[in-house]
C-alpha cells in the first residue's frame, strides 16, 4: 500500500511534534513540571514571607487621673491600661486590696468606688477621673473598727484571710444597699465574693451582725 502525500505530511508533523506533547508556541509539559518542581522546593525550604515584629512595640502614652482614695486626694500619671487594682497595689502601696484571679470571678480585689462595690481588677483607673475609692484601708478610724470588721472578728469570718478584705468591703456595701436583712438575702448579695476556706456562715453572721448595728 502506497503512502500518500497527504499522509507522508501528517507523520512527518507528528515526528516533528516535542516529546512533551505541545504544540509549536504552547506551554509544554515540561515547563509545567518544572515550575511545580520550583514552587515545591521554594515551599519545601520555607522561603515563605513573614510578618516582622516591630524591635520595640508601640508604648501607650501615659495618662493623668485624679483619685480621691480613702479620704486623700492623688493625681497620678499612669498607663493608661493598669487597672484600678494595679494602680491602688502598685503605685499606692494599698496591699489590702488583694489580687486573686484577676478575671473579676472571686471578688478578692473588691473595693468601693463612690459607694459602689466594684471589682478593681476589671475596671482601668482611667475610666474613674475624679471618682472617690475606698478601700480597706479606709474603713477603720484610726484605732477604732469599723463595724464589719470587728463582727468578722466577732464570728470567726476568715480562715486563711486571703479574701478577707473583698469580702468585708463587699459586705459594706451589702449593708448600704439595704441587702442585708437575712442569711438567704445576704448569701445571694455574697455571692460574687468566693472564700476558699468555706468560712461563709462566720461571713454570713458578721454581716448580718453589723446590719443590725450600722
Amino acid at each position: 500500500m502506497t503512502m500518500s502525500d497527504h499522509d507522508r505530511t501528517a507523520s512527518h508533523q507528528a515526528r516533528s511534534t516535542p516529546e512533551n506533547g505541545a504544540a509549536s508556541g504552547g506551554i509544554s509539559r515540561r515547563s509545567v513540571l518544572q515550575a511545580g518542581g520550583a514552587a515545591s522546593l521554594f515551599a519545601a525550604t520555607g522561603a515563605t514571607a513573614q510578618p516582622t515584629a516591630p524591635e520595640h512595640p508601640p508604648v501607650a502614652s501615659a495618662a493623668r487621673v485624679r483619685l480621691v482614695v480613702n479620704g486623700s486626694a492623688r493625681e497620678l500619671e499612669i498607663d493608661p491600661r493598669q487597672s484600678v487594682l494595679d494602680v491602688l497595689r502598685e503605685r499606692l502601696d494599698l496591699t489590702g486590696t488583694k489580687k486573686g484571679c484577676n478575671q473579676g470571678a472571686c471578688g478578692a480585689c473588691t473595693v468601693l468606688v463612690n459607694g459602689r462595690r466594684v471589682t478593681s481588677c476589671l475596671t482601668l483607673a482611667v475610666m474613674h477621673d475624679g471618682a472617690e475609692i475606698t478601700t480597706i484601708e479606709g474603713l477603720s478610724t484610726g484605732d477604732e473598727l469599723h463595724p464589719l470588721q470587728a463582727a468578722f472578728i466577732k464570728h470567726d469570718g476568715f480562715q486563711c484571710g486571703f479574701c478577707t478584705p473583698g469580702q468585708i468591703m463587699s459586705g459594706v456595701a451589702c449593708i448600704a444597699e439595704g441587702h442585708a436583712t437575712s442569711p438567704e438575702e445576704i448569701q445571694f448579695w455574697m455571692s460574687g465574693n468566693i472564700c476558699r476556706c468555706a468560712a461563709y456562715p462566720g461571713i454570713v453572721a458578721a454581716v448580718g451582725d453589723a446590719a443590725g448595728r450600722t
